[in-house]
């Protein structure tokens, strides 16, 4: 028989599948999941997964999989467990929260493409068609891709289409908790004990009695009970992602799956607004809280009382290509606005690639001077400068703003040091010194 890919007669709806159907495929896949990853084996003991009509493959709330049943019953059973390992990702991942206020669609493609990678980087599972792939992004977090294909929205990233969003921000209306929905952790098909979900059990003391916390559809009457559904789908996911790290140390010798060291990572990273960071290394207050500082109250100033009477800040800017126009100007806005809160700081800027370019005063009225640079990377010029410019008392703190990717310092310098880390740069953990944080938008 020949089957014909350029003519294919419609074929009428199919019936829908009897329910202990559908359980008999979710049950067959995660066995499957067990024998090829018990890591992500565990994360999926953690999902419900409930059928949809609705929906026209799969897709997730962040708390539960709902899937199409005709769609997965047409699947082969590796693209099944492709499908079906795909949404829990997301789910353990927090995509679906980490959105914040980011525009969905292009959110939902930067999670495609890390959720696809690590899936097909551990060789066993095969994604339905269609799926997203970018090779050249997805050792990224979804944090850092969102940040480049935002920017390069005109070139080849535009080919990279959305055929069908599954990051939803509430239930399908179809859906429903009971009916399919199967209690995974009372399968002894699978033979593995998980403690109680905090999801079901509770943990927030100021919920009303037979309220979940995670209803997508109470979640919508105010702001506070949003915030109470994200730190019960963090708590609830975390809890997951510890119990598989603990199969993997057994199992692997310690290895998690390949491709989710970064994603992981991202996990606290992404709850980090660099902006608080920012101020907060910057604006360092007394452990012991000592109040406003009075010479400004009369100004109608309520600043926090520094640890100092001066604070020196010493702010590099890579411009050997890494930092666009854009980046540049969100981070020294920034700076300029603390620098205007709080006459205690005192800012100095260079510019840097294998040369350290200024110093330039920088305050909160200046004119950005025109930046210098273009060639390699080294760090060591702009520390070499430092090192001469500080008078060895003042308190003072350095500021270098870098994809991370250039030569450091053999010697640490003797002063505090923050890297603001471009997206698409070097890991956190790669600095020698200092602390790092990811410049992301939010």
């Amino acid at each position: 028989m020949v089957y014909s890919s350029y003519i294919s007669p419609p074929l009428p709806p199919l019936p829908p599948l009897p329910m202990k159907t559908n359980s008999r495929i979710i049950s067959a896949s995660l066995l499957r999941l067990r024998m090829k990853s018990p890591f992500f084996a565990i994360l999926a003991l953690f999902a419900r997964f409930i059928p949809s009509q609705q929906l026209t493959t799969a897709a997730t709330d962040g708390k539960d999989i709902f899937y199409n049943p005709d769609y997965l019953h047409s699947l082969p059973v590796a693209q099944q467990d492709g499908l079906l390992l795909h949404e829990v990702l997301h789910a353990a991942l927090l995509h679906v929260p980490r959105r914040g206020v980011r525009e969905a669609e292009l959110w939902n493609i930067a999670a495609d493409i890390v959720v696809n990678g690590i899936i097909c980087k551990q060789d066993v599972f095969e994604l339905p068609p269609g799926g997203l792939r970018d090779k050249k992004l997805e050792h990224l977090s979804v944090e850092e891709i969102y940040e480049l294909l935002l920017k390069n929205t005109n070139n080849s990233f535009s080919s990279l289409k959305l055929l069908n969003p599954d990051l939803l921000n509430e239930a399908p209306s179809d859906a429903s908790s009971s009916g399919d929905s199967r209690d995974l952790q009372s399968d002894n098909n699978l033979n593995i004990q998980i403690p109680p979900t905090p999801l079901i059990e509770g943990g927030l003391n100021d919920q009303k009695a037979g309220e979940n916390p995670l209803d997508s559809n109470n979640s919508t009457k105010n702001h506070s009970l949003s915030e109470k559904r994200k730190a019960a789908l963090e708590e609830h996911w975390q809890n997951a992602l510890q119990q598989a790290s603990v199969i993997a140390r057994t199992v692997n010798q310690g290895k998690l799956p390949a491709g989710m060291e970064r994603e992981l990572g991202a996990l606290s990273a992404a709850q980090i607004n660099w902006r608080s960071y920012l101020w907060r290394y910057l604006v360092q207050t007394p452990t012991d809280f000592s109040g406003f500082d009075r010479r400004f109250i009369g100004r109608g100033l309520y600043l926090e009382t520094l640890q100092a009477e001066n604070i020196q800040v010493y702010v590099a800017v890579d411009t050997s290509g890494s930092v666009d126009n854009q980046q540049l100007l969100m981070f020294l806005s920034e700076v300029g606005g603390i620098l205007s809160s709080y006459p205690h700081l005192k800012c100095e800027l260079y510019y840097a690639d294998a040369e350290a370019y200024g110093p330039y005063e920088l305050n909160s009225d200046m004119r950005l001077p025109k930046p210098e640079g273009g060639g390699g990377t080294s760090f060591v010029p702009f520390f070499e400068k430092v090192a001469e410019s500080w008078d060895g008392y003042t308190q003072s703190v350095c500021i270098y703003l870098t994809d991370g990717y250039g030569t450091f310092p053999d010697v640490a310098p003797q002063l505090p040091v923050l890297w603001v880390v471009t997206p698409g740069g070097l890991e956190l953990e790669g600095f020698p010194f200092g602390e790092a944080v990811r410049l992301l938008s939010v």
